[in-house]
């Protein structure tokens, strides 16, 4: 007879993920909370402090928190050309450098 044990969690990674201001910082995490993970089998909690999206991985084998780390990674490039492109602040102070430069 099968038990229904609960889910643990071994494995867990943080990530700070700078930004150049806090607005930056709460775009990214309006967008990439939008997604929710895909298995039960991985936890993962987004939140925005000053200038900094902070990401909290838990798995519970190493191969889960690792393919679900490289899908984060490939929405936060996402996210990052998107603002990089359509942004206008982005646009400006890239603008600025180039003329400082």
């Amino acid at each position: 007879m099968a038990t229904d044990s609960p889910l643990t969690y071994p494995c867990s990674l943080t990530l700070d993920v700078p930004f150049p201001d806090a607005r930056l910082a709460n775009v990214a995490l309006q967008a990439l909370r939008v997604d929710k993970e895909l298995s039960a089998l991985v936890q993962r909690e987004l939140s925005a402090a000053d200038s900094t999206l902070k990401v909290q991985y838990k798995a519970t084998t190493n191969r889960m928190l690792r393919v679900a780390v490289n899908s984060f990674f490939d929405s936060l490039a996402l996210v990052l050309e998107v603002m990089e492109e359509l942004d206008e602040d982005v646009i400006e102070a890239r603008k600025a450098q180039e003329k400082t430069s």
